[in-house]
Formats: structure tokens, sequence, C-alpha cells
């Protein structure tokens, strides 16, 4: 046998199968990392059994910018709210001329909240429910922190990120 023509040892079957299935745990793990269902994020609806999608664009990426208005205070019912998923954010008003402000992203699994209806904001994907009033996880919610506070200025009838 020439040195041309050595044989280079193969991998033992018990490498091959451990290499296989170490990928196949890669893959698994890394598609188990999203935070959520990709079809309802950024998505938002209006309070009060409205169910409709934030679809005013103008209003939602203004409200990024600090100082920009995210709507009219008409635009938040009174015991409701709207969910601002461009901005990353709900806001609601508890009682009339009482204006708060949360995160958008719920604290059970990091899903984008998606309406606000019957005094709560609700999440879709695990079902919970948080007080519109200081953003805390109702009774029989899996998750079991609040929603974080945002900061939003109220100047004459706009609502805005502060």
């Amino acid at each position: 046998m020439t040195a041309s023509q050595e044989s280079v040892p193969s991998p033992a079957r018990r490498t091959v199968v451990a290499a296989v299935g170490a990928v196949g745990v890669a893959a698994a793990l890394s598609a188990c990392g999203s935070s959520g269902d990709a079809s309802s994020k950024g998505k938002g609806s209006e309070g009060g059994g409205g169910g409709k999608a934030d679809t005013a664009g103008s209003g939602a990426a203004a409200g990024k910018e600090k100082g920009k208005p995210l709507a009219k205070t008409a635009d938040i019912p009174v015991g409701g709210g709207k969910v601002f998923g461009d901005a990353g954010v709900v806001v609601t008003q508890p009682k009339k001329g009482e204006f708060k402000a949360f995160t958008n992203i719920c604290t059970h699994r990091q899903c984008p909240v998606s309406a606000v209806e019957g005094g709560t904001i609700n999440c879709p994907c695990h079902h919970s429910k948080f007080s519109i009033e200081d953003g805390s996880p109702q009774p029989g919610s899996p998750a079991t922190q609040p929603l974080a506070a945002k900061q939003i200025t109220v100047s004459g009838d706009s609502v805005g990120l502060a």
C-alpha cells in the first residue's frame, strides 16, 4: 500500500449518531427560543369589546418618540384602554381623567397583550389578565408579576410617551 492509499480511520458509528443527535437538539432549542406567536406580535386592539387591531399607523409610530402623541384622550375609554403594539405600551383610563400606561408584554411568557376588555388587560397566549389600575395580575391568571408601568404625559386632549 502506498502513502496515498492508506486508509483514514472513519468515525465510530456511536460518534456519528451522537453528533446528529446534538444537531437535532440544538435545532429544537433554537425553535423554542421564540418569545411568542409571530402572528400576534405588534398587534393591538381597542378596549371595550372593539377587538380591532390598532391600524392607526401614524399614532402608533409617532408614539415611539417621546413627547409625540399616541392618541387623543377620547380614544381611551373610561374603564378600559387601548393597546399600542408598535409603541410597546397599553394606555388605560380606570377613572374619568386618570390615565395609566404599562408595557404591552405579558410577564408570564412575554407574549404581547392584545386587548383591554372587562376592566382588564388581556393576553391571548395563556389568558393572563392584568388590572387596568395598577397592572397587577388578576386571580386565576398564570402570570404572577405585574405589567411594568410606563411613563406617559397627558397634555390637553393628547396622550403620549414621556
